[in-house]
Parts: structure tokens; C-alpha cells; sequence
């Protein structure tokens, strides 16, 4: 494939890597970067640092970032975005993301260089980009955005609040289908996703790609674990990951303990709200770690690495990660949901609390087990999911993009002509 021009728009920002989202994002542009030039519009909050994110990918061939900060779900900001997205056909977490500098960034890019392809980085940076207009736009899917808001209003306790998620998470299934069909490719990050994406929208391009784990990053260490150990790493401002911990804090623990009362749980991960807070300090041997520069001197000494996510969608890199360093997983079946791994070889699978905590006990009552399903688990990412195996996958949706966009214009060329040719 000749190199290309790609213009990549996200909002969220993309350092430092401590979300899957940026994750998956920076090292596919990381990857795409050694072949192709690549500019980079993205937007930066307070806690964030653009001038290291261009240091990090020296490759790139511009990266810009404009200052713009998410409003939390409790803002006054997040409430006035709110109003505003029940009068419009927009839900609320994409009506937030609109960003006007981000998409003068994107216009002036555009008028000013020849751009081959545009991705816009999950459907927040697809609110910024002209689909359907005279770029070609892959629109890079890290999750189907309306099954999250539809499985959280399936666990809402508030028929009230249950009823504004229920609005919410069908204007999110209308707009992410428009996005799917305006758009010249969607690429999803598992085939279960591909296949829903393609049942909203019939007529759209979707594929997918896997998702990739840095293997010589995440590496078993030599450190013995202490007995009895639990961990949990994630984006804690993100609502599925606190429903987990919620969950197994008052659902699953209380059982592991009947059997381990030692059992201790760290939870490694940015900004715990304070549901999340209260409810770890009433539990003994629960420790919040809040933001931390590197995971793995966390998962490094657990017995058992724990995914109990009820909500959800896309793939969670965190699962790639610990296998990666070759932790023995539990997880529940949509924490695994469209990775390739198969249950009781690569990691062990519980849909329900009792299930859940059986798993989790029988792994530290049997450290051997918990080695074998570890160096499976790590073999298995090792061999087939490593970055530059994920951004060759991504680097042919690119090509089939720019095939589909070509042959959508000549489709429109050969319309206009036979209406020209009957008047």
C-alpha cells in the first residue's frame, strides 16, 4: 500500500495512555506513523499533556490539540449539554463532545492539505467531521455506543432514571446507525460488534479488527504473589467499570470470603467517584490506588486478575494486558465479550456472583492451575495480538475505504450524468 495522508480526529485526548480508548488509538497511530503520514486533531483537559503526546509519536506529521475538558456527569456543564440534547435529535455524550475549535482545526486541515483519508475516532470525533462529504472518513468504533446506554438502563434502579436512559440509548442507536451509513467504512474492534453495527445499519461497510496488547511492555514478572490477592485496573470516571467494582463489592466479595477471608482486592485506576470511595473503605482489605503512572507494579504481585463488568461494549484491553504478564483472569462474559479467547483455556468465565466467586476461589486454592491458565492466556496474546499485527488489520480497512469511497463517487457521477443525458 503506497503511503498515504491521514488526518485522525478524537476527542478525549490520547495522552497519558491511562483509558483503553487511548490506548488502542495511540498505538495504531504509533504503528500507522512508520509508513504513512499521519496529523493528529485531538483535544486535551487539564490533567492531560499534548507536548509529551507529540514527543511520544515523533513520527507523526503534526499532532494539534485544543484545550477542551469533558463535563462530568454532576457539572452544571454536563446539565446545560444535557437540556440541550432533549431538544435535538442528539444524545447527550455525543451533543457534549461537539467541539467548534477541534472542527476549525479539522476545516483548516482540510482546506489547506491534501488529505487522503479522515478517521474519526469513535463516535465523539465523528460529531466533528463532515461524513458523507468530499473526504474519505473511516469511523473507528471502539464500542457500539447505544448497547452500553441500553444494558446501563437495564441495571438502573430509578424508573425515572431508567426512563431518561432509555431515551437516551435509542437516540444514541439512531445516530450511531446515520454514522455508520454516512461514513465510507466502520471498523469495529470485534465481530461481535461488526454484526451489531451491521444490523442497524444494513447498507454500511463494516469490519473489524482485534484488539492488540503491547507484549514486551506487559511481561511476566518475577515477583511472587502474596496469598490471597485480587486486582482490578480501569478508568474509574467510567460508569461500567465503577457498576463492576459496586457489584462485586457487595455481590461477589462477600462470598469469596466465606472461603478466604484473607482475600484483598487493589483497585488501580483514575478518579473513583464517591459511591465507589464509600464503598471500599466500609470493606476491609480494599485499597484505591487512584491515578498511577504504571499498572503493572500492581498486577505483578495478585493471585487472580478480576473483570466482573455487567455493562458494556468493544473489548477490554485490560484483559490482553494481564494475560499478557501472564495473570491468571475471571471475568464476566461481557468483560470477555469479542475477544478470541476461549474459557477455562485462556481465562475463567462467571456470570453470576456464586459462580463468579467459585472461580475466583478455586484459582487461589490451586496455584498450579493459576500458573497453567496464566502461560496459556500469555501465549495466546503473545502470539497473534501484538500491535503491528492489529495496524496491518486497520491499514486494509483503510485501502477498502478508499475503494468505497471511489466507487460511491462513481456511482454519483454516473447518476448525475444519465439525469443530465434525459433532460
Amino acid at each position: 500500500m503506497h503511503p498515504l495522508n491521514l488526518l485522525w480526529v478524537k476527542v478525549g485526548g490520547l495522552w497519558p495512555l491511562n483509558t483503553g480508548g487511548r490506548l488502542r488509538s495511540f498505538h495504531l497511530i504509533k504503528e500507522l506513523s512508520r509508513h504513512h503520514r499521519v496529523t493528529v486533531l485531538t483535544t486535551h483537559g487539564p490533567d492531560d499533556d499534548p507536548e509529551s503526546l507529540a514527543s511520544e509519536i515523533p513520527t507523526c506529521g503534526r499532532v494539534v490539540s485544543v484545550p477542551f475538558a469533558l463535563p462530568k456527569r454532576t457539572s452544571v456543564r454536563f446539565a446545560v449539554a444535557l437540556a440541550r440534547s432533549w431538544m435535538s435529535p442528539y444524545p447527550a455524550d455525543v451533543w457534549k463532545c461537539r467541539v467548534p475549535a477541534l472542527r476549525a482545526a479539522l476545516d483548516d486541515t482540510l482546506r489547506h492539505e491534501a488529505v487522503d483519508l479522515c478517521i474519526a475516532d469513535f463516535l465523539a470525533g465523528a460529531s466533528n467531521v463532515p461524513l458523507g462529504a468530499g473526504v474519505p472518513v473511516v469511523l473507528f468504533e471502539h464500542n457500539v455506543e447505544y448497547l452500553i446506554w441500553k444494558r446501563l438502563s437495564l441495571h438502573e434502579p430509578s424508573p425515572v432514571k431508567r426512563a431518561a436512559l432509555a431515551v437516551e440509548w435509542r437516540k444514541m442507536l439512531r445516530v450511531e446507525a446515520d454514522a455508520c451509513k454516512r461514513a465510507d467504512l466502520t471498523v469495529a474492534v470485534s465481530e461481535p460488534d461488526a454484526r451489531r453495527l451491521q444490523a442497524l445499519a444494513p447498507d454500511a461497510q463494516i469490519r473489524w479488527i482485534p484488539t492488540g496488547v503491547d507484549t514486551a511492555y506487559f511481561a511476566p514478572a518475577s515477583v511472587v504473589p502474596a496469598d490471597a490477592t485480587l486486582v482490578f485496573t480501569g478508568s474509574l470516571d467510567w460508569y461500567p467499570n465503577e457498576d463492576a467494582l459496586l457489584f462485586f463489592l457487595h455481590d461477589i466479595l462477600p462470598l469469596i470470603r466465606r472461603l478466604v477471608p484473607g482475600a484483598t482486592l487493589t483497585v488501580v485506576g483514575r478518579n473513583p467517584g464517591a459511591r465507589l470511595r464509600a464503598a471500599a473503605a466500609a470493606v476491609s482489605g480494599v485499597r484505591l490506588t487512584g491515578t498511577v503512572d504504571d499498572v503493572r507494579p500492581y498486577v505483578a504481585p495478585a493471585d487472580v486478575y478480576i473483570v466482573p463488568l455487567r455493562i458494556g461494549s468493544g473489548t477490554r484491553l485490560k484483559i490482553f494486558e494481564a494475560l499478557a504478564m501472564g495473570k491468571a483472569v475471571v471475568s464476566t462474559p461481557i468483560g470477555a465479550e469479542g475477544l478470541a479467547l476461549t474459557p477455562n483455556r485462556h481465562f475463567l468465565e462467571a456470570d453470576t456472583p456464586a459462580a463468579f466467586a467459585d472461580a475466583v476461589v478455586s484459582l487461589l486454592r490451586d496455584p498450579i492451575r493459576r500458573r497453567a491458565l496464566g502461560q496459556r492466556g500469555r501465549h495466546r496474546v503473545a502470539s497473534r495480538y501484538s500491535w503491528q499485527h492489529v495496524a496491518r488489520a486497520f491499514e486494509a480497512c483503510c485501502a477498502e475505504a478508499l475503494r468505497c469511497f471511489a466507487d460511491r463517487h462513481r456511482v454519483r457521477a454516473s447518476v448525475h450524468h444519465e439525469a443530465l443525458a434525459g433532460r
